[in-house]
């Protein structure tokens, strides 16, 4: 039946809202399938957006890491390029003032007058502040280049910390304060220099900056480490000073200019911190405000059971008892000021000096066959790339014997001192302190 033979209206009403409800949800799920399908066209195009922005910034982040790595090798090379100039620059430095220390010291002889004497000591200690100076800045460039070799091996603490007791114990003195040090027989793994240099500065910071009581070092076991602790009785470093004070240049805020009087250039915690990192030694400190500061640094203990104990003082300074004169002294030296700075000191202890700038010229000073030298000093770079070295050698050589030596130098590599090893002479940095020239030259002669 179709719907024209159905006469009844009301049906034929039913019919029609059903066909179009009908017509309805079909529109409906049409008009669904199309938003779907425009959600879906959407999400493409904003995925599509997000990841090129994405490749946009990874492209961004791999030019930063280009930049950033040239960035540093380009840091590292000047680093590098830094420690060279430096180590370069000290050494042409480092000459003028070694003859200005020694002209000084043979000036420091001949006056008379109290105003003469307080002239030259004046002198002294603006000599003494610069060498240190260049000598802290030259290491810490060295420390931060990475070029620094620790010498690995046992070291005794008990000589060590004699010696440090023979050079502190009389600027204790001067300031009124005890410094104690309390007898060990540890052996611990470490570089004897650096390690005596950490001390050192430590050491130094302690006195400095303590006005009233004074300083204890001392020794003891510690969850497997030997730990060294310097305590004093010091101003103490604020709370909010704690990282500070291993920065360059930093000096305690709380310092008077009687504190900073014998130098406190602020950089030898600086150096510390660094040598402390380069030998994997851990440092602390605690400290009270008016109280005082304790520093500990733990050491790795040695596998030696027993060591053989020196008597006390064994590496403090030669004995400056023996006489210099009549000594023939061969001195091999280019640079006419010191040459001459160094013949007028050694001249002035009664020494008999002969001198010449290369290997050449020393080799001609000893054709007279009458004259035999004592005792050879060279610096190790001559005229002509010539090696003092090589000098002291040929000098032997041709004396036919092996006649005491010393190198003295500016140059503070590590080939200097295998240099000096291979030829079995001792060794100084310039500038010379005249005192200690003269205990070793005693020393090499007795």
């Amino acid at each position: 039946m179709s719907i024209r033979d159905i006469e009844d209206i009301e049906k034929l009403k039913k019919i029609n809202q059903a066909l179009i409800s009908r017509v309805e949800r079909s529109m409906d799920q049409q008009r669904n399938a199309f938003s779907l399908f425009q959600t879906a066209i959407n999400l493409e195009n904003r995925v599509r957006s997000r990841t090129e922005e994405l490749r946009a910034i990874l492209r961004r982040l791999e030019e930063s890491n280009i930049d950033l790595v040239a960035a540093k090798e380009n840091a590292e090379r000047a680093n590098l390029s830094k420690t060279r100039f430096l180590a370069a620059a000290s050494h042409d430095i480092l000459q003028p003032l070694n003859a200005a220390h020694l002209s000084v010291s043979a000036l420091a002889e001949i006056q008379t007058s109290e105003e003469g004497r307080k002239l030259v000591r004046q002198v002294e200690r603006s000599l003494e502040t610069m060498e240190d100076l260049l000598r802290m800045l030259l290491d810490i460039s060295k420390l931060d280049a990475g070029v620094v070799e620790p010498q690995i091996s046992d070291v005794a603490l008990e000589p060590l910390l004699t010696s440090l007791k023979s050079d502190f114990q009389p600027v204790a003195a001067q300031k009124c304060l005890r410094l104690r040090f309390r007898p060990c027989n540890a052996v611990v793994r470490s570089d004897r220099t650096m390690l005596r240099r950490i001390l050192q500065n430590i050491i130094s910071n302690a006195i400095r900056y303590t006005r009233r009581g004074g300083v204890l070092v001392g020794v003891r076991q510690r969850a497997g480490m030997v730990r060294v602790d310097i305590a004093d009785t010091g101003c103490g470093i604020p709370e909010d000073q704690r990282e500070a004070i291993f920065e360059e240049f930093h000096r305690a805020p709380q310092s008077t200019e009687a504190d900073l009087a014998g130098g406190g250039l602020g950089l030898g915690l600086s150096i510390v911190r660094r040598m402390t990192e380069t030998l994997g030694h851990p440092i602390g400190f605690s400290s009270r405000i008016g109280r005082g500061t304790v520093f500990h640094l733990d050491l790795p203990p040695a596998e030696t059971v027993f060591i053989e104990q020196r008597p006390a003082g064994a590496d403090a300074e030669p004995p400056r008892g023996y006489g210099l004169f009549g000594t023939k002294v061969l001195l091999v030296e280019d640079q006419e000021d010191v040459r001459q700075a160094m013949t007028t000191l050694l001249e002035r202890w009664q020494c008999t000096v002969r001198a010449a700038g290369s290997t050449a010229d020393t080799l001609a000073a000893l054709r007279d066959a009458s004259w035999i030298p004592d005792i050879i000093i060279a610096d190790q770079h001559l005229e002509g790339s010539d090696l003092g070295s090589t000098t002291i050698a040929a000098v032997r050589n041709h004396l036919t014997r092996d006649i005491p030596a010393l190198i003295v130098t500016a140059d503070m590599t590590d080939a200097v001192t295998r240099a000096a090893q291979e030829t079995g002479v001792e060794l100084m940095r310039k500038p010379l302190k005249p005192a200690e020239l003269r205990a070793l030259l005693a020393h090499l002669l007795a």
